[in-house]
Formats: C-alpha cells, structure tokens, sequence
C-alpha cells in the first residue's frame, strides 16, 4: 500500500486531468486495500484502516465512487465497512469487485447485486469476467472439435443462429468494428473494402 497522502494526491492529480480535458463527466473510483493488500504486514490489514482510508478519500471531495477489495465473500465485512462509511458520508456511493476469485457456486447463499444495491453499490464488476468466459468458451468449443471434428463447430454455429438469439458473433465483421473501418476509411479516401456493409445485411450474406 501506498501512503494515503500520496493517495489523495493522486485522486486529486486524476480529477485535475479529467478537468484540463474537458471530460467532466470522468468517473474517479478511489480504492482501498486496507483489508487485503498482499505487500502489507498482517496486523495492519484490518477494517478501521480500510474505513479510515475510505473516509480520508471521500473527505478529499474528489471520488465518484469508493471501492473497497475485500479478501473474501463474506457479507459481514461489506456491509460493515459501508455501514461506518454511511456514518461520515450518509450519501457515499461504492464500487464491489463480485470477484471471480471467490468460489461463489459453492456459497449456499451468495451476496446478491439488490443487497448490494441496498447497501449503496453503484458499480458492480466481475474482473476477469470475460477472460473466464472466453476462455471456458473455447475449451468447450476446442473439446468438441476434439471428439466430432467439424460438426463441433457446426454445433456453435447453431447456437449463434437459434431463433431468437441475439449473439453479435454472428457477423464476425460486424463484431469487430470493420463497418466503423471502412466509414474512417472512406472519410480519409482510405477505404480498402470492396462493398458496403449494411445493418440489415441478411443471414445468408453474414461474414
């Protein structure tokens, strides 16, 4: 953990930025480790530290939101830290990290995002959301290609195309901008696609 002083200044460092471009609209979240930084003695990891840098953050004035990183799933320590943040900062908004670290399918009672909600949580991510998803797509599509060779990938093709799916993969191009391309591309006479590429281009015309 950092200094929370050098902290402060960051956040302020940060929100200045944000202004000399412009962007207003710039959200600044203001993380704390008090509770699970891995580089900090054991003692010292604790909630009154995390609730104090919580505090020190939100009395700079500068945080949109305040995001605690919890060590682990259990409720108590969320709604306690937001619980004392309220005390100071009854209007406080916070992040949650519903981390994919934690085992949550094996939680007979997972925190949920309404009592989240309810304790003040704005912004909920997942990190690494993706990256599991992603990854647990292709091995299953990688598995399946293994045992049934080419109708593995006729089975995903199946999936893409079921009626009333609405998966964006359907159209590699679309899914990767190359519409947006070829408009920058025409703009600046640089445009390398033979033909234009339309929102209602029909299913047997996908590419």
């Amino acid at each position: 953990m950092i200094p929370v002083n050098e902290m402060v200044a960051k956040l302020r460092m940060a929100r200045a930025v944000a202004d000399d471009l412009g962007n207003r609209d710039f959200v600044i979240i203001a993380r704390t480790d008090g509770l699970s930084a891995v580089d900090a003695p054991e003692p010292l990891r604790c909630m009154e530290l995390a609730v104090d840098r919580g505090l020190r953050y939100l009395d700079s004035g500068i945080p949109d939101l305040l995001w605690c990183e919890f060590p682990t799933s259990d409720r108590g320590a969320v709604e306690t830290f937001t619980q004392q943040i309220k005390q100071r900062f009854p209007d406080a908004r916070f992040a949650f990290n519903w981390s994919s670290s934690f085992k949550w399918f094996k939680d007979p009672n997972p925190m949920t995002f309404a009592e989240l909600g309810e304790m003040g949580v704005k912004f909920i991510f997942i990190t690494l959301g993706a990256q599991h998803a992603e990854g647990h797509g292709l091995s299953v599509l990688l598995q399946a290609m293994s045992k049934d060779q080419q109708d593995g990938y006729i089975a995903l093709q199946r999936k893409e195309f079921e009626q009333g799916q609405d998966f964006p993969t359907r159209s590699h191009h679309f899914f990767s901008g190359v519409p947006y391309h070829h408009l920058v591309g025409k703009v600046y006479d640089a445009a390398r696609l033979g033909r234009e590429y339309v929102e209602t281009l029909p299913e047997d015309r996908v590419v």
